[in-house]
């Protein structure tokens, strides 16, 4: 169990697993979440102030069956009250906020749902088996572990700029994914459906599963997890509805046993629209936790970017490479029950290019401050 992650994405079998863990009768069930509190500075001329709150609350059941496992899964998002818009992260964009306009220097909320789905695992023999994956929300076979879910990236409260370069498809609303595991090896497929929800996150948006995508899984030892994997999204931007994209990822994780512990993960992806250039997204995040209740966390990044102006702007369409440097800390001040409070801070510098000094200003700083509860 501990090799399950994000939808059907695989981690390290030596993942930590954080969460209430339960046995009912033949059932294994898991509660597992977080709320963050957060007061946000984003520096320079675009950048923006603002206090929200984000988390996420998702259940796990699983069921052992003659010659199968039966799985079910929730995962609700805390991210709606702060409203469509978001929060300020400098260089982000993508999805909407009003239906018209992109978001640019923000990062859009989750829906309320992000995951309804249920798995069912068959052997087919002592060193294999096939499964089926069927979500009414869910995440297709396309990209590594979600950034909200991988240990080493999970304790930082502001999503990578890479996002939609690797893990973007993590809420589709109508996935089915099929596959074969093999010993340390799993190959499976996915019918789904490519458009990023809209501004309304409360609503359910389902929509034909003309979306495609195949991913290759090998955890070699209990501490590496490999993936590649390619899709074809159908129409993913509201904003473009006649633009289709073949996203392509590579990403490995590995835990090194140092501390309590402690994982690193390196990501790629590339972006090739039916209209335009295609584009890449570099990631390296890594989180430790040396002491107990101590953990440090940072994360370098390397994209370019098109979509930083508005239609009509001197810059527009214009791609622009930007590095950013994230390093945080938090600390559990205090557990009560199965609960851990903590603290924590992160800041981030960027480097760019000086035709964005004018707009950017020439070193904008940003960082967060935050508390944070979890199981």
């Amino acid at each position: 169990m501990t090799r399950e992650a994000s939808g059907t994405s695989w981690q390290p079998d030596s993942t930590p697993m954080a969460g209430i863990q339960n046995m009912t009768g033949a059932w294994l069930t898991m509660l597992h979440g977080y709320a963050d509190v957060v007061y946000d500075h984003q520096g320079g001329p675009r950048g923006n102030t603002q206090t929200f709150t984000t988390g996420m609350l998702m259940f796990m059941g699983r069921r052992e069956l003659t010659n199968g496992v039966l799985g079910l899964r929730l995962m609700l998002s805390a991210d709606p009250p702060m409203g469509k818009s978001g929060y300020p992260l400098l260089f982000q964009t993508g999805e909407t906020a009003n239906g018209r306009a992109p978001l640019i220097d923000r990062q859009h909320p989750h829906n309320l749902l992000m995951e309804a789905a249920a798995t069912y695992s068959h052997a087919a023999a002592a060193d294999s088996s096939v499964f089926v994956y069927l979500g009414l929300a869910g995440e297709p076979a396309l990209g590594p572990v979600a950034f909200m879910h991988r240990l080493s990236g999970e304790d930082n409260p502001e999503a990578p700029l890479t996002h939609h370069w690797l893990d973007s498809t993590h809420v589709s609303y109508g996935v089915v994914t099929g596959g074969y595991i093999w010993r340390q090896f799993k190959l499976e497929a996915s019918a789904f459906n490519g458009r990023e929800p809209d501004q309304y996150r409360y609503d359910v948006e389902i929509r034909p599963l003309e979306s495609y995508a195949a991913r290759l899984s090998y955890n070699p030892t209990s501490d590496w997890s490999l993936q590649a994997s390619t899709g074809h999204l159908v129409s993913p931007e509201q904003l473009q509805p006649n633009v289709n994209e073949r996203r392509t990822t590579a990403s490995a994780s590995y835990n090194a046993p140092i501390g309590q512990w402690w994982q690193t993960t390196l990501a790629w992806g590339r972006n090739s629209p039916s209209t335009g250039q295609a584009s890449a997204g570099w990631l390296l995040e890594s989180a430790a936790q040396p002491l107990q209740g101590q953990t440090v966390f940072g994360r370098i990044e390397r994209v370019a970017k098109d979509e930083l102006f508005l239609p009509g702007a001197a810059f527009y369409e214009d791609s622009f490479t930007i590095n950013k440097l994230s390093l945080g800390y938090i600390y559990d001040v205090v557990r009560l029950q199965s609960i851990h409070f903590g603290a924590g801070g992160l800041v981030s510098v960027y480097r760019f290019p000086g035709a964005l000094d004018s707009v950017y200003g020439t070193s904008p700083t940003s960082f967060m401050l935050f508390v944070r509860a979890r199981l």
